[in-house]
């Protein structure tokens, strides 16, 4: 069987932080605690302070000198010194790697009311596992949160929200005490009530788009910019009943105003999809795109690229702005690009090589679904079937459906692989079960043959006609096959098996 048969078609190939910590309020990402030693930095000294030569030294990457001029202000009882130390020892920068040394140094910073020596054992408490250590952590923060409302209430939400303080996720205890942050100022805290309640961390019960707008407006009316996007955003493209394009406009002008260049972003995407007048948001993509915005750049890139009403079509200046984007580090970029050297006339095979793994690499399941396609074309000059069988993988496992089928196909026939049908069927499930047409048809052949699985022809019947109903075309001459050995009763139940898949019961 052909390549392409068995993979279907190819993607490509057609057209200050001196130890308060907190989320990013601007990401979408789901929430995670970013205490995290391998993300922060002492910070910035106050001016003045004894320990700021120390910690400027630590900054600027020097950090066994910092270690050594923290040294004999830690022993004379400096609280900043104290915390520094307790920060190399924590993350293995100026001196050996070490959580017990770590906690030693911020149990004496505790001692003397340092307040990110709080933040930072509590975040080692929390995370070791033990439930004394837990709860003393809860204790620490709550008693902290007299003090510090705002940065001591916004991790313990965070923490409530993870399940770091209780067996499973507190989601109305890590509100409430968002709520109290956010009370007392605390603007991360306001952004994090508008994506909690958008539904970007879980809870989907919980959603309520009107208290998100409530908190993206507290957050905005506070001078935060992210917040003026977003607010701006929701009021110019968001449900229909919650929009104002005057407001929204406002809060535009507003971001531009203090040099948020997601604004233009923001402008452009209500220009081209609300009010459907590309040229107009060309114009703000190009804006953005000048101040350093990805997302305007491949905006732009991609109206430039495939031309649109009232713009002409300009490969040199697309291809310059997703190669700048690509330099920005967009793994989108890359995609972008890799499709464009392969779609030449004259594809440049090691240059889109090069965007395709850097793609792959930046996280894009469907960049390394389509690697994992490069390497088995042999395109490279010989197939890599082992480097095919991880790229794929890893796209799987992100649960990507074109991979998850691409993997099922190479394990049915024992290609780079052992040959499971067990495993083939299980991907080709997860793959049909996200609307999948090819896997689709792929697991009733394996039902109608009862290789991996048990034999069951009346729900192959189901999944086949479902396959041809999502657009496979082999799946016609796959069902007259079946008639021809179903009995009138066995295509009766055949007909049940398909209104039963269609109520919303997922293919098995």
């Amino acid at each position: 069987m052909k390549l392409a048969t068995i993979f279907g078609c190819s993607l490509l190939f057609q057209a200050n932080v001196w130890g308060a910590v907190s989320l990013d309020a601007g990401s979408d990402n789901p929430p995670k605690l970013e205490s995290d030693p391998a993300t922060k930095n002492p910070g910035k000294p106050e001016k003045g302070a004894p320990a700021s030569r120390a910690i400027l030294a630590f900054e600027d990457g020097a950090h066994e000198k910092a270690v050594a001029l923290a040294k004999p202000l830690a022993a004379s009882g400096d609280a900043d010194a104290i915390y520094l130390l307790g920060f190399a020892h924590e993350t293995g920068q100026g001196v050996g790697q070490s959580r017990d040394k770590a906690i030693e140094f911020y149990e004496k910073g505790v001692a003397k009311g340092h307040a990110d020596s709080v933040y930072r054992l509590s975040f080692l408490l929390m995370t070791s596992g033990n439930e004394g250590d837990t709860r003393r952590a809860q204790e620490m923060l709550e008693k902290q949160a007299v003090k510090d409302p705002q940065v001591a209430g916004r991790i313990l939400g965070e923490a409530f929200l993870l399940g770091r303080l209780t067996k499973n996720p507190a989601p109305d205890t890590a509100v409430g005490w968002w709520k109290k942050a956010s009370e007392a100022g605390d603007v991360p805290s306001m952004n994090f009530l508008a994506r909690f309640y958008e539904g970007q961390m879980g809870f989907p019960e919980k959603r309520d788009t009107t208290k998100a707008m409530e908190f993206y407006r507290a957050a905005a009316t506070k001078g935060d910019a992210t917040a003026m996007v977003n607010l701006a955003s929701r009021l110019l493209t968001g449900e229909e009943g919650l929009r104002d394009e005057k407001k929204g406009r406002e809060w535009i002008t507003k971001a531009i105003a203090v040099g948020e260049p997601a604004a233009y972003f923001a402008l452009g995407d209500f220009l081209e999809n609300i009010k459907e007048d590309p040229k107009a948001a060309l114009e703000q993509y190009e804006k953005g795109a000048e101040a350093g915005q990805v997302g305007c750049m491949l905006r732009a890139a991609n109206l430039l690229v495939n031309g649109s009403e009232g713009i002409e079509k300009n490969i040199k200046r697309g291809t310059e702005l997703n190669e700048k984007a690509a330099m920005a580090g967009s793994a989108q970029a890359h995609l972008e690009l890799a499709g464009m050297m392969l779609n030449k006339k004259e594809p440049d095979i090691p240059t889109a090589y090069t965007h395709l793994i850097n793609a792959a690499n930046g996280g894009l399941p469907v960049a390394q679904n389509e690697l994992g396609i490069f390497y088995l074309s042999g395109k490279l000059g010989v197939s890599d079937l082992p480097a095919a069988v991880a790229w794929f993988d890893r796209a799987a496992q992100a649960n990507f459906a074109p991979a998850q089928n691409n993997l099922a196909a190479l394990y049915e026939r024992g290609t780079g692989v052992a040959q499971n049908y067990e495993n083939a069927v299980q991907l080709y499930t997860l793959a049909a079960q996200q609307g999948h047409a090819g896997a689709t048809l792929a697991l009733a052949r394996f039902h109608a043959t009862g290789a991996g699985i048990k034999q069951n022809r009346e729900l192959a019947w189901a999944l086949a006609t479902v396959a041809e109903e999502r657009g496979e075309t082999n799946a016609a001459d796959f069902i007259v096959k079946l008639e021809e050995i179903l009995t009138k009763e066995q295509l009766a139940s055949a007909k049940k098996e398909l209104e039963t898949l269609k109520s919303g019961n997922k293919p098995e």
